[in-house]
């Protein structure tokens, strides 16, 4: 009796397997959430940002978030779904990142070479999360599908290339050079201070 309960609380828990197109659909809600709050975020990082080249390359990504929205919600009236209100708790969490060190950094290389870092971390979040919903889309056979996650892939992978460019040719140096410019500032300010003493030690002889 005792093991009949058992098979039978086993079988009520069991858990059922997901079909394959509501795995896409759980993808691309992420990503639309995702790139939606990218959205409401890139002006903020923008402003923030030093670097012409920066923000240049932060614009462009700002106009390929808004295809990729564009082309999910395509996506969704082919299968006849909607977008949801999912919100990517993920991206979230790299954006409030993002957004604490504009509050906690000074504008400037360093917080640019920072922001370089935050903008990476949620692109390379962004390309895993676009291949997931590629290789589903293929296996489903919705092209659209196909075609936007592989264009917002390539497009990722050379927005990283770029910035990793401009981090080590341009910011980093920039950001190392003023970091050496305030400690020659910080021994010249001791200099006065070391010949004050020099002199009072001498008068007091």
């Amino acid at each position: 009796m005792a093991a009949k309960k058992k098979a039978a609380a086993k079988k009520r828990v069991q858990k059922q397997a997901p079909e394959p197109t509501e795995l896409l659909l759980t993808e691309l809600r992420e990503i639309y959430s995702a790139e939606n709050q990218l959205i409401k975020a890139m002006p903020r990082l923008t402003k923030a940002m030093e670097s012409e080249t920066l923000h240049e390359l932060m614009n462009r990504r700002l106009e390929q978030a808004e295809e990729l929205v564009a082309d999910i919600e395509n996506v969704f009236e082919e299968m006849e779904e909607t977008p949801g209100r999912v919100k990517n708790v993920a991206a979230e969490g790299l954006l409030r990142d993002a957004q604490e060190h504009i509050q906690e950094i000074p504008k400037g290389p360093a917080l640019d070479a920072v922001l370089i870092g935050a903008v990476q971390k949620l692109e390379h979040y962004c390309i895993a999360a676009w291949g997931t919903s590629r290789a589903f889309a293929e296996a489903l056979e919705i092209d659209s599908a196909v075609q936007a996650m592989q264009r917002a892939i390539d497009e990722g992978k050379e927005l990283d290339e770029e910035l990793t460019e401009l981090a080590v040719e341009e910011i980093n140096p920039a950001m190392l050079a003023m970091g050496e410019d305030d400690e020659e500032m910080e021994e010249e300010d001791e200099q006065p201070k070391r010949r004050g003493r020099r002199g009072s030690d001498e008068a007091r002889a």
